[in-house]
């Protein structure tokens, strides 16, 4: 056949490609090649001052190195290429770059030059050179790259995840999960890396490719955008179920305070599938950072427990309360933690009769308290006492007793046997629980104790109505008396108990009543002063008022004369009796008369205001002389009782002191 010229039509293309570009083409090739007829892995050597990519499957014809889908590879999900010109750009810039290529296979030998363009002699474009097959027999397909840097061969296979020393740890329906041992993650799709991530935890090989993907992907296989991938890495994530993947993840959800989470933890779906693994492994507590530092106890006692304590955030917490993991079981959160510790716990169970006798004396209250509170709850089968008590992990405090619905029975902390009052209302507080079945720090619980303990007040009152009309029936008995039993001592005990309320809010009436006469006998001192005042007024008004009606009388004569003046002097021949007197004299009087008729009108009104106030002030003075009458008679009457109280409290004193301790003190609470 000799030599032919193939013109692959390409003059100077793709000047961004660097040399490892153009051998990821040739190495992508023989993959293709190899996933397509199942043949041995690619070899790659070097080989003296050349580098050897070789395939072992068909073998390439020189057909290959025309511009056409390829279709084979298009109807193949897990191949890299399927355009067609990978192989025509990569001898391309090999020629830029002035590395030597040689193509052996069965079908021939190909190496490329520049030659003129057939029929356009100015113009120079590449040429593909076939020549005769070396080796009729030859396997596969063999490129000898002379020229190619090592370093560019190197940086060529760090593009593939075949080559890479990273290692799987999970294969899905959808692709892979690889460790990221340093440096930036890679995103690879069917093993050829397209984008990398420097915040992801994982490095992700997607071979399911979507139409975003499909979309994406250029003939340069790179700066695919996350927005491609990102539902991609999702699925992958959330089709995993393995062990090494969940436990990297929830550790890195661990971070989320300090702000160094990787980015996949910032989907809620996958931080929740996460999870949901890590529980069914078992031996995992969920809680938000609140809680631990809230609860420091259970913290401990669940790390004794052989837990590991992943902390996560709020809204995660809230997605899984109530939810099971990938097995059906409930996720172990604070809650549900608490639970399976008090289901694994064990009393250690005091039988009564070894009990000590003070003890025993306690714990016959027993049957008093029941039928106080109303009777024993029906899912109420027992009372028991045990030495110990599960601690209540929630509130860090020590439990004295609980309701244990696995036994139907009420169990009681031994050490509340010291007195009567500490399991009468250990014992009430558990029959409520029986009863109601509500959980404590309730609203619910809190109502229902409340009832009991009204309840409870409501019969103690009628038991002491009852007592004092029994007292009644039955006059003349003395209070004081030697015979009378230990109990009517403590009755009297409970009688100065009841006086010395008395006593204080008697003593505070008193110290009123002395600061209201103290009061009243000021506004007294002040009302009579004004009084006093007022009279005073009402004196100098009245001195005003007869002068007044001495100068109205003259007025009122000189008034009546002036006019016959005026007439005298008007008539020269007339006789006049006072001829020295002038006409103006009397228009003078005139006028003073009319002033002083509006001083009278302006003394008057304030005569009768003078006279009522002095008519209310009159009233007032007797108003305030009766209310300190009455203080004064409170106050007698207050130091009455104060001295019968004294007198009272000497004798029950004297009485307390000398009662024997009654048998069963307890019947004072009730």
């Amino acid at each position: 056949m000799g030599s032919k010229n193939f013109d692959l039509n390409i003059e100077q293309i793709l000047e961004n490609w660097e040399v490892r570009h153009a051998i990821r083409e040739v190495i992508a090739n023989a993959l293709d090649e190899q996933i397509l007829t199942g043949t041995a892995s690619v070899s790659i050597e070097k080989r003296g001052a050349s580098w050897i990519v070789r395939d072992f499957g068909r073998g390439i014809r020189y057909t290959h190195l025309t511009q056409n889908e390829n279709q084979e590879k298009l109807e193949s999900p897990n191949v890299i290429g399927r355009f067609g010109i990978g192989l025509k750009d990569a001898l391309a810039t090999f020629e830029r770059h002035d590395v030597r290529v040689k193509i052996r296979s069965r079908f021939g030998t190909i190496h490329t030059n520049k030659s003129a363009k057939h029929g356009f002699g100015d113009i120079l474009t590449l040429h593909a050179v076939i020549e005769d097959p070396v080796d009729p027999s030859f396997v596969g397909t063999e490129f000898e790259l002379t020229g190619a840097e090592d370093s560019e061969m190197k940086a060529a296979k760090a593009l593939f995840l075949k080559f890479s020393d990273e290692n799987l740890l999970d294969t899905t329906r959808f692709g892979q999960i690889i460790t990221c041992h340093s440096g930036p993650s890679a995103i690879y799709i069917n093993g050829v890396k397209v984008a990398e991530e420097a915040n992801f935890l994982f490095s992700y090989n997607i071979t399911v490719l979507n139409a975003a993907i499909k979309k994406a992907i250029n003939r340069e296989r790179s700066h695919v955008g996350r927005t491609a991938y990102t539902d991609s890495v999702k699925k992958i994530l959330l089709a995993s179920s393995n062990g090494e993947v969940a436990r990297k993840l929830s550790d890195d959800i661990s971070r989320f305070q300090e702000g160094t989470m990787h980015d996949e933890l910032a989907w809620i779906d996958v931080q929740e599938h996460a999870v949901r693994i890590v529980n069914a492994q078992g031996k995992v507590m969920l809680v938000t950072a609140d809680e631990a530092m809230r609860f420091p106890d259970l913290m401990d006692q669940a790390r004794q427990s052989g837990m590991t304590i992943l902390t996560i955030p709020e809204n995660l917490r809230e997605k899984i309360a109530d939810s099971v993991d990938l097995e059906g079981n409930r996720m172990v959160d604070l809650t549900q933690f608490t639970h399976i510790y008090n289901d694994s716990f064990t009393f250690d169970f005091v039988e009564v009769g070894k009990l000590d006798a003070r003890e025993r004396e306690i714990f016959d209250t027993v049957p008093f308290i029941i039928d106080a509170y109303g009777g024993l709850p029906g899912n109420v089968k027992s009372i028991r006492i045990s030495n110990t008590m599960r601690p209540d992990l929630m509130s860090n405090s020590q439990t004295l007793g609980c309701w244990d619905p696995a036994t139907s029975s009420i169990v009681i902390c031994r050490k509340q046997l010291r007195s009567f009052e500490s399991v009468a209302g250990v014992l009430i507080h558990e029959m409520v629980h029986a009863k109601t079945g509500f959980s404590d720090v309730t609203r619910d619980f809190e109502t229902a104790l409340t009832n009991v303990i009204g309840n409870l007040c409501l019969g103690w009152r009628r038991a002491e109505q009852a007592k004092v009309l029994s007292a009644k029936s039955t006059p003349g008995t003395p209070v004081v008396n030697s015979t009378q039993p230990a109990n009517d001592a403590i009755r009297n005990a409970d009688a100065y108990s009841e006086l010395s309320v008395i006593h204080k809010r008697q003593a505070a009436q008193l110290d009123e009543a002395l600061r209201t006469i103290v009061r009243l006998r000021s506004d007294v001192e002040s009302e009579k002063k004004r009084a006093a005042d007022a009279a005073g007024q009402l004196h100098h008004l009245q001195c005003d008022i007869e002068k007044f009606r001495a100068m109205q009388s003259a007025s009122t004569a000189v008034s009546a004369s002036a006019p016959h003046v005026l007439v005298a002097k008007s008539t020269p021949d007339t006789s006049v009796v006072n001829s020295t007197q002038p006409a103006n004299d009397a228009i003078r009087n005139a006028d003073a008369y009319s002033e002083l008729s509006v001083i009278h009108k302006r003394q008057a009104a304030r005569l009768d205001e003078a006279l009522r106030t002095i008519v209310r002030l009159r009233s007032d003075v007797e108003s305030e002389k009766k209310r300190a009458a009455d203080a004064a008679g409170q106050l007698h009457h207050l130091q009455c009782d104060i001295e019968k109280f004294r007198a009272m409290q000497s004798a029950s004193t004297a009485v307390r002191a000398s009662a024997p301790r009654p048998a069963k003190p307890w019947f004072k609470f009730w």
